[in-house]
């Protein structure tokens, strides 16, 4: 049968094989994370943390946010040796470890990080090209410089790896020029402050620096372009982090020594008049700013290609996933992210949203981080990195991050995070399903195993839920069965309904496919619940089958829910299986539905007492619970009992008003005089206005089947009636207790 109703997302089907161009680890990876890893900062501003902190402070705060970008570093190693990255870099890595949700919320934010970078550099070039030649127009320059990063990134990934080369050339040249330095400012150990008292404090000057080490993900994002990622990933990775740290180890040694720390705070390019050729600063400066933006517009167009193939975008925008060409260069995406970066440039002012851009740069560090922190914790049997790292580094990394995305900016770290969880938001709405799997299944089992184990250690009456097996057989016949165990549970209890199949007619393929079936159409109806199919010989052996098999340690139904049963031939079997339910410690509940009523305008419940403090308690459990279902909210509950004269019934109000008020359920009692008619008449008298009735039963004996006959009986015509028959052993009225 066919239960679907509605429209999905189509899955997501990883693919088995892409073409790469075959970029090594020195090209591919090692040289766009170096040079972006040694980038403006270390030119411009890397006097003035020296002149504000000392040497010592500078190279604490040098081995500190290294020590981040290392842990992170050793996280993507992780991740990537564990499985081949395809294009799409951080996003894919995120995407595949923690969900296409997740993946995507950073995704996407991370992408127009990149786009929008495109224009922060190429503006940042402009404007250094101005100070030196003061009649160029700075518009002009950002444009042009622009679209000629971008034609370059359009013609071949191969192409401006190798232009990549001659950048870093040119930034080996200008440290080569500081280092050798000039007869005016001499090395003179002299001249070292070791530490220095400033107005800024350590952790400002510390947020300035910081992103100086962040351009570990540049080679990352090549990752659909490498001959071979597991290798050139964790190797081309690590061995930037090194050369920049080393670097940047050196030169606060070699500027402390030769000149002041007032000098290096009042003059930003110090640099060209300490070096051997002062041009040379300038053209390290131009490079470290071209390479960056070379590397974002390679990069960011590889994510948008990545998330337009994983249906991550709306349908109508999937075109940008495609590639173009032996290499599969995503050449739509390209000029996608140079519109973006163009109408930044004219747009000009970034500086206000520069910090945001930061923050999602560092959010997916953090993001990486977690993952690789959780898949270790977790040690699944599916993940197995060649390059092992310790969960609980990956997981000080997060926090590393985190830390210093608040020490940076607070206000951009909130503004970013509202971002990131919007589209996580509006991606889990459109619930995409993809071919593969992620750690989020392991750590929900990872909760379960230990919850588990918690809950069979520590039962307590106070914590009672109801764990409800409905026997409802096909859930389209018997939906009021559904519907009231979703409403019992209402996110406090677990769901699960059962139907018992003929043996003969279905195979196992069959039956999970039904349950399937099932499943998607409760989740239709908005209804969580699981699904237990078996097959039997008859409804009734099934039925005992699950009754004493179905669940896990303390995870077992403790409520069984039923139909009434009114086929005369099937009576007998039907009393054994409320008696075997009973004899195995479950509670019982039956619904009896009237079908021209059902659960009428939910305005009323009423609940009579007959005296078995079990049955009552569990009653007025379950007509609380019931209430507290959206249906039901308004539901008044009616406590009713009959006594045989006014003076036992003035005595029973009393006792009965004081121990209402105590269970805080707002229940209304009617203690009811006999005056020599029957119990069912007077059943029938006051609760013909009923929504709905609870009534106890008796304990099964070797009558019950008459019994069950004539209660029946007793109750035709009424609206519907649940029948209720508490588990044995268990103390119904602890959990309506306040005492401790």
């Amino acid at each position: 049968m066919k239960l679907f109703f509605g429209r999905r997302s189509s899955p997501v089907v990883e693919p088995t094989q892409e073409k790469t161009s075959g970029l090594g680890t020195f090209g591919g990876v090692y040289t766009p994370s170096i040079l972006t890893i040694l980038g403006v900062i270390m030119y411009l501003r890397f006097g003035w943390v020296l002149g504000n902190v000392g040497l010592v402070g500078t190279l604490i705060i040098v081995t500190l946010s290294t020590s981040i970008t290392f842990l992170t570093a050793l996280s993507i190693s992780a991740i990537a040796t564990d499985r081949i990255v395809r294009a799409g870099g951080a996003y894919y890595m995120i995407s595949r470890s923690l969900g296409i949700e997740t993946g995507g919320a950073v995704g996407i934010p991370l992408y127009f990080a990149q786009a929008l970078s495109v224009a922060l550099y190429t503006i940042g070039f402009a404007e250094s090209v101005v100070q030196t030649f003061p009649q160029l127009n700075q518009l002009y320059v950002a444009l042009i410089t622009t679209i000629l990063v971008a034609i370059l990134a359009l013609t071949s990934a191969s192409l401006a790896i190798r232009i990549q080369y001659f950048i870093m050339a040119a930034i080996v040249l200008s440290l080569i020029a500081l280092f050798v330095g000039n007869h005016d400012y001499p090395y003179d150990v002299a001249n070292i402050e070791l530490w220095v008292t400033s107005k800024e404090s350590f952790w400002r000057v510390f947020a300035v620096f910081f992103p100086a080490v962040t351009g570990i993900m540049a080679g990352v994002n090549m990752s659909g372009d490498l001959r071979n990622p597991i290798r050139a990933i964790p190797i081309g990775t690590l061995a930037a982090v090194g050369t920049g740290y080393a670097v940047y180890m050196i030169v606060p040694i070699i500027l402390s020594m030769r000149v002041g720390g007032d000098a290096l705070i009042a003059n930003p390019l110090i640099m060209t008049q300490m070096a051997f050729w002062g041009p040379a600063i300038l053209l390290g400066v131009w490079g470290a700013t071209l390479s960056s933006a070379l590397g974002s517009i390679l990069g960011a167009p590889r994510i948008l290609q990545a998330l337009a193939r994983d249906g991550v975008l709306p349908r109508w925008m999937r075109f940008l996933g495609t590639g173009s060409g032996r290499d599969d260069e995503p050449r739509i995406g390209t000029a996608v992210t140079l519109g973006i970066a163009t109408a930044a440039v004219c747009l000009g002012k970034l500086d206000i949203i520069a910090p945001v851009l930061s923050m999602f740069f560092l959010t997916t560090y953090l993001v990486l981080n977690v993952a690789a922190g959780i898949e270790g914790f977790l040690q699944s049997p599916s993940f197995r990195p060649s390059f092992k790292v310790n969960w609980f580094l990956s997981l000080l990394g997060a926090l590393g991050c985190l830390i210093v995305m608040f020490l940076i900016n607070a206000f951009a770290t909130v503004a970013a995070a509202v971002i990131v969880l919007g589209v996580y938001l509006w991606l889990q709405q459109r619930e995409l399903r993809t071919a593969w799997g992620d750690v989020r299944r392991g750590i929900w089992m990872a909760l379960l195993r230990t919850g588990i184990f918690q809950i069979s250690h520590h039962p307590d009456p106070k914590n009672w839920r109801p764990h409800i097996l409905v026997l409802s057989g096909a859930p389209t016949k018997r939906w009021s069965l559904i519907e009231l165990a979703d409403a019992l549970t209402h996110n406090r209890g677990l769901v699960t309904v059962s139907s018992i199949l003929p043996s003969s007619s279905h195979s196992v393929a069959k039956q999970a496919k039904l349950e399937q079936t099932i499943s998607e159409y409760l989740e239709r109806r908005s209804v969580q619940a699981l699904v237990r199919l078996v097959t039997a010989p008859d409804p009734f052996t099934g039925a005992r089958q699950l009754v004493e098999t179905y669940g896990i340690g303390p995870l077992v139904p403790n409520t069984v829910l039923l139909g009434d049963n009114e086929t005369l031939s099937r009576r007998q079997p039907y009393c054994r299986l409320i008696t075997h339910i009973h004899q195995a410690k479950r509670n019982v509940v039956i619904l009896r539905e009237n079908r021209e009523q059902g659960f009428g305008s939910r305005q009323r419940i009423d609940v009579w007492w007959g005296g078995k403090q079990a049955n009552g308690s569990l009653m007025l459990l379950l007509a609380y619970l019931l209430r507290s279902d959206l249906k039901w909210q308004n539901a008044e509950i009616y406590l009713k009992l009959v006594l045989p004269n006014e003076i036992a019934a003035q005595a029973a109000r009393a006792n009965l008003s004081n121990w209402v008020k105590q269970l805080r359920m707002g229940v209304i009692c009617q203690v009811l005089v006999s005056e020599g008619r029957s119990f069912n008449t007077i059943l029938h008298e006051s609760s013909a206005d009923a929504d709905l009735i609870f009534m106890g039963m008796a304990t099964p004996d070797d009558k019950f089947t008459q019994y069950y006959e004539s209660l029946q009986l007793k109750t035709a015509g009424l609206p519907t009636i649940v029948f209720v028959l508490a588990a044995p052993g268990f103390a119904f009225h602890e959990v309506l207790s306040e005492d401790l």
